[in-house]
């Protein structure tokens, strides 16, 4: 351990820390309670599974941490927990801090029952995970971008604070219409192994604003990002589809959105089904860490929804 920072475990207390890290990280403030939303795994059994290291002076200034959930695997449930806002402070970097943090916390998950881990790394973390972290490679996710024809507003008006709060109304008045409380689930329908997304989970997941919209026989769980995200969209059967998107668009359109986007694991239906109308750009690697599960991943499939970032 270097000597000029010191390394603790994460708890209540110390979620204060991950929004100062975050902004010295990211130059971008969360809301207040966003961590103490992100981190509520209670329901799990398992909570606060992660470390913060602290420079001399208890400035935060490295986390690596994991959320605990539950994966579907052949009917069963099995506690898991996905790798989540891994962060070392510029000041930080290459000296070997992000693998001790690791370390530390796959040993607690070893404690904890967490068999396995997965994750979704951007650029600057995926070779560490393979190369150092002994992390496996185990799909790829792709992102579709859907062109809507719009007067652009809604993306605007999201960035002029008295503004925001008018166009929410707009967007809450808009959506009303078509609100379900279905929760859509492409994967595990479609007999994929995935993210158990029971009651407990769909609570949870509210740290970010979430949609439930359905158009005639098809569910969309959606947000506003920059365009229309879509977290995960449940057919009744294929030929649904093209009407889907169209509905989807309309909404979009009517919200002065010019986009939609979606990221989907390759070899589902819903990917093909995408793949065979708009063109599919490689964005999230899907990789995973085995500590002590030693069974085959292949099955296991996962929709942008299923990230910690949406």
């Amino acid at each position: 351990m270097y000597s000029n920072y010191h390394i603790k475990q994460l708890n209540k207390d110390r979620l204060k820390d991950l929004a100062i890290l975050h902004l010295a990280v990211y130059q971008r403030e969360v809301p207040a309670d966003f961590f103490e939303k992100k981190y509520a795994t209670a329901y799990t059994g398992r909570e606060y599974i992660g470390y913060i290291a602290y420079a001399d002076d208890d400035i935060p200034v490295g986390y690596y941490g994991v959320i605990p959930c539950f994966l579907n695997y052949g009917g069963e449930k099995l506690l898991s927990a996905q790798s989540a806002d891994t962060m070392t402070h510029p000041g930080y970097r290459f000296k070997g801090l992000f693998v001790e943090l690791a370390s530390l916390c796959y040993a607690l998950c070893r404690e904890q029952g967490i068999q396995l881990i997965f994750g979704f790394p951007n650029q600057n973390s995926y070779h560490g995970a393979v190369n150092k972290l002994g992390w496996q490679i185990a799909g790829q996710m792709d992102c579709f971008t859907v062109r809507v024809k719009a007067i652009s507003f809604g993306t605007t008006v999201q960035r002029v604070g008295f503004l925001r709060s008018l166009y929410g109304n707009y967007v809450n008045w808009i959506v009303k219409r078509y609100t379900t409380t279905d929760y859509p689930d492409s994967l595990v329908e479609q007999g994929y192994d995935g993210v158990h997304r029971d009651e407990d989970y769909q609570h949870y997941k509210t740290y970010y604003h979430h949609h439930l919209l359905k158009l005639d026989n098809v569910v969309y769980w959606v947000k506003l990002q920059q365009g229309l995200v879509i977290g995960d969209i449940a057919l009744r059967d294929e030929k649904d589809f093209d009407n889907a998107i169209n509905g989807i668009r309309r909404i979009a359109a009517t919200l002065g959105l010019q986009k939609i986007q979606f990221h989907i694991s390759q070899g589902t239906v819903v990917h093909r089904l995408f793949a065979e109308r708009f063109k599919p750009v490689p964005t999230f690697p899907v990789l995973f860490r085995d500590l002590g599960f030693g069974k085959t991943l292949e099955r296991f499939r996962f929709s942008f929804g299923d990230i910690d970032i949406f």
